[in-house]
């Protein structure tokens, strides 16, 4: 089957076919700088091209695991170079760690994100907020999978948390430890279809996947004494599954920031959106304002104090990051207006 068992459609055949000077590829892995891709007949490690860095205009346009791209291979064993990254069917997108403002994608070409979160000192609704609203804005179906369910004693009580603030996801209830939940998770694994698991460090993503793969081909590592997970996983990766479909495998994550996720954000919190319909003002804050419909809702414990605190406290990361956003590209379109500008000159 070649390409096609790793999720290649006619359309992306299609585009290639536009370029027959390059290779039609999917990104396996990556680290730092350095791609492996995987084509119809062998894997390859590549680059991007130097006019393919100048050209992008944001750091989300490079090439990340699950992206279809164009590449340029002519010798075994030589690296190949990356000219073209083909149209994202979805994107999961973060805020990159730190005290940068840049952005990080996470894994491309998903059909489901499984939100991992375990039954421990991880479980946190807030937190659970963070990866609805970006997986909604991603473009995958996110299912909310609750692991080391054999450590839990009060399951009851934190589903029912959990399904007033993710109405209508799935939620699954899994055990590395023995295997129980496994069988929800395998109707989501079908034939050219890829899945992702995303979530904190430690909350056993690796060892449901190696279930899955039927063999121990991701390390695992056992929590602190804290009770609060380690990074076993360090890099993104894509593997194909004995069976069915893909599964991509992320690094933990102890940070988990807005980037563009108005409409996720809407839709997570789509029970406040519609009560802020009917405020008196159509940019009310829902803090001291006349006629506030939210509010109104939240004295009578219709929605949680909580959650209010949580939805504005997503809306406004996510507008700092889109004004940081739209002040770095403005920037970086400058700069090469002055590169080209001074390029011009000095040929004369």
């Amino acid at each position: 089957m070649g390409l096609e068992q790793w999720g290649a459609s006619e359309q992306y055949y299609e585009i290639a076919s536009v370029h027959p000077e390059y290779e039609l590829g999917r990104v396996i892995s990556q680290e730092k700088d350095l791609f492996r891709v995987v084509m119809d007949k062998e894997e390859c490690l590549a680059r991007v091209s130097g006019k393919f860095r100048y050209n992008v205009s944001a750091i989300s346009e490079f090439p990340s695991v699950g992206d279809f791209v164009l590449v340029e291979y002519s010798f075994k064993g030589d690296v190949a170079v990356i000219h073209k990254v083909l149209p994202r069917k979805s994107v999961f997108i973060r805020k990159a760690a730190g005290k940068n403002c840049m952005e990080q994608v996470v894994a491309a070409n998903i059909d489901t994100v499984f939100l991992c979160m375990a039954l421990n000192r991880d479980f946190n609704i807030r937190r659970l907020e963070r990866y609805l609203s970006i997986a909604w804005d991603s473009g995958a179906v996110p299912v909310i999978i609750l692991t080391k369910v054999d450590l839990c004693d009060d399951l009851e009580a934190k589903r029912f948390e959990i399904e007033k603030v993710a109405v209508g996801v799935p939620v699954m209830e899994t055990s590395g430890l023995t295997g129980d939940g496994l069988q929800q998770i395998k109707p989501y694994l079908q034939e050219t279809k890829t899945v992702a698991f995303i979530g904190s460090s430690g909350v056993g993503k690796s060892t449901l996947i190696n279930r899955l793969l039927g063999e121990e081909c991701l390390k695992t590592n056992t929590l602190r004494k804290d009770d609060k997970g380690r990074h076993t996983t360090t890099h993104r990766e894509l593997f194909l599954l004995p069976n069915k479909g893909m599964v991509i495998d992320t690094p933990g994550m102890r940070e988990l920031g807005m980037w563009n996720a108005g409409e996720g954000i809407e839709h997570t919190f789509s029970d406040i959106e519609k009560l802020a319909e009917k405020c008196r003002f159509h940019n009310c804050t829902h803090t001291s304002e006349p006629g506030c419909a939210v509010r109104a809702a939240m004295e009578e414990g219709i929605i949680d104090e909580e959650r209010l605190k949580s939805y504005k406290k997503l809306k406004a990361e996510n507008l700092y990051m889109e004004e940081a956003e739209s002040y770095m590209l403005a920037k970086k379109k400058k700069f090469k207006e002055i590169a080209k500008y001074n390029k011009n000159n000095l040929k004369r």
